[in-house]
């Protein structure tokens, strides 16, 4: 007891070297970091040991995505637009279908989902062992680094499985990333598309062409 009648409280020096943790908000999950985390880089290999990828997340249920989809070319009917309103498996495996859910995306400023995909479509395709890796790495940077301005939402668990991949980059690198994505977008983004005027306007277009 003090003179003028408060207490004194003791701060040990434990209490007072004990660093102060953080929320930092991502894209669909929570970044929890102390403050005296270094920050990331920018080189996409020195990202792997980062805190900034020490990532909490849900796991949706990932479906298979290591064979390449095939797609169909020809011009839609009315008929192929009654079936992509029922089936987004339809509706992206018609080019001409993917197309315009990537144009409503882009409408929305969020089709960095559709672009993360396509690209990993690519990355299947090459068979160049060389060109695999620079997609690879191209990629990484362009939707899977947190400082990419078009960063994808992924889990922990994946973005861990991404991360190790990148030790040795090769065509399937990607696969079980863009099986999130692409039920992410199933999920999200297309009954938005499906709702949309974009999307009813297009099958009046249809419609009246034949």
């Amino acid at each position: 007891m003090l003179p003028d009648g408060s207490t004194k409280v003791s701060i040990s020096s434990s209490q007072r070297e004990r660093p102060k943790s953080v929320y930092a908000k991502g894209k669909g999950s929570t970044i929890f970091r102390h403050r005296e985390a270094k920050p990331c880089c920018l080189c996409w290999c020195c990202c792997f040991s980062c805190s900034c990828l020490s990532l909490h997340g849900t796991q949706p249920k990932i479906p298979n995505s290591g064979v390449v989809m095939k797609q169909r070319n020809e011009k839609p009917t009315s008929e192929d637009v009654k079936r992509w309103s029922k089936s987004f498996d339809c509706l992206m495996n018609h080019k001409v279908g993917q197309q315009m859910f990537a144009d409503f995306l882009k409408s929305e400023f969020s089709e960095e989902n559709i672009l993360f995909w396509q690209a990993c479509e690519d990355l299947k395709r090459e068979k160049n062992s060389d060109k695999i890796e620079e997609k690879a790495r191209i990629i990484y940077e362009d939707f899977v680094s947190i400082l990419s301005p078009k960063e994808i939402s992924l889990d922990s668990r994946v973005r861990e499985i991404v991360n190790n991949n990148m030790a040795r980059p090769n065509a399937h690198t990607f696969d079980e990333a863009q099986a999130q994505i692409y039920t992410l977008m199933q999920r999200d983004s297309y009954p938005r598309f499906i709702g949309s005027e974009f999307f009813k306007q297009l099958r009046f277009t249809f419609a009246d062409t034949e």
